[in-house]
């Protein structure tokens, strides 16, 4: 039995940082762990041009506590007005590793989101010249469409429409939560790649109702049914460099969870890699773990692995029940769980 693992240093493809005084309680969280981190750009107002992009990086890395190595790699937050131009340029001069595609309405700050993705024909297309990565919240959001069916229903109207017309678009189908995404993205070129989060390989949509409703099991995309969950966790741990680790880490003050209208988002960050390794091991797949963490990743994006390492320990520990980090008391995902893996660094 493995009871002790050292692997490259993992890098989260998606992370909720925030802004001011939360941004400062969290972002210690997943410097911990990750060297590097992709950035949403949901905050209010968006990050939408590559000098809002410049001042956002200015203050995460002020915000990271002394003696931690992080980078936070920007994206561009999309809407019908995003300008071609600025994008590229900003991408360019490494201001921006990727844009993201937000459809408007779809989740926490994404009112100022596309609309319609023709709006943005011009920016994907000099997006799709230049390299640029598109990073896409993959469902659609008519009233009409289930919840539970919104992922798939963008695969087929929006996204696969989409690498028709532009079919050099390199694009990373964000924390995926389906089966028929998991197929998509197995089958498209090797332009396309998915995020998989540690909280839709642990839990299908039962969650959110065990014994009440459970606030702190809804995110969006919403949890699945458990043949969704399988399929994610067959893809996760089946050494397929298209799919790699990207945590959707949300912090959200536990009253805004708690409430009439509670926020969608998990907070994942502080035991994210314990929570990946845990599915490895119940699949037998502790040594698919580093490729998925920390090597398919930066291969997708183009850039280097880590030269650093960090080490997790078989060792029982229990998941604190909340965690004050100043700006808010958050309750963190596997709460009160016991987990048989620890990162001690």
């Amino acid at each position: 039995m493995t009871t002790q693992l050292t692997i490259r240093r993992p890098d989260d493809w998606h992370v909720h940082l925030r802004d001011g005084a939360m941004l400062a309680g969290v972002v210690g969280h997943t410097a911990r762990q990750f060297a590097r981190a992709i950035v949403m750009p949901n905050l209010s107002p968006p990050v939408t041009t590559a000098e809002a992009a410049r001042a956002y990086r200015e203050r995460i890395v002020a915000a990271v506590p002394a003696g931690m190595n992080f980078t936070p790699l920007m994206t561009a937050y999309l809407t019908n007005n995003s300008d071609p131009a600025d994008l590229v340029q900003g991408f360019r001069e490494g201001v921006f590793t990727a844009a993201k595609l937000y459809p408007a309405g779809a989740t926490t700050n994404s009112d100022s989101g596309v609309t319609d993705i023709m709006h943005i024909q011009g920016a994907l297309e000099a997006m799709a010249e230049a390299g640029m990565p598109l990073c896409i919240h993959g469902e659609v959001t008519h009233a009409s469409v289930d919840v539970f069916d919104r992922e798939a229903v963008f695969i087929e109207q929006v996204l696969e429409p989409l690498l028709r017309r532009i079919p050099l678009l390199r694009v990373i189908f964000e924390h995926i939560t389906t089966q028929e995404a998991v197929q998509f993205v197995e089958a498209a070129g090797d332009n396309v790649a998915a995020t998989i989060t540690p909280q839709h390989l642990h839990i299908n949509r039962n969650a959110m109702f065990a014994g009440g409703i459970r606030p702190h099991a809804y995110c969006l995309p919403v949890a699945k049914r458990e043949k969704h969950r399988l399929a994610l966790r067959k893809a996760a741990t089946g050494g397929n460099p298209k799919f790699f680790l990207g945590t959707d880490s949300a912090p959200h003050a536990r009253e805004a969870k708690e409430s009439a209208c509670g926020c969608a988002g998990i907070y994942n960050s502080p035991f994210a890699l314990e929570s990946y390794l845990t599915v490895f091991e119940d699949e037998g797949a502790i040594g698919q773990f580093e490729d998925f963490a920390s090597r398919f990743g930066p291969a997708f994006y183009g850039l280097p692995v880590n030269e650093e390492t960090v080490t997790l320990e078989r060792l029982e520990h229990e998941v604190p029940a909340s965690i004050d980090v100043g700006a808010a008391e958050l309750v963190p995902f596997h709460a009160g769980e016991v987990l048989h893996w620890k990162f001690i660094g």
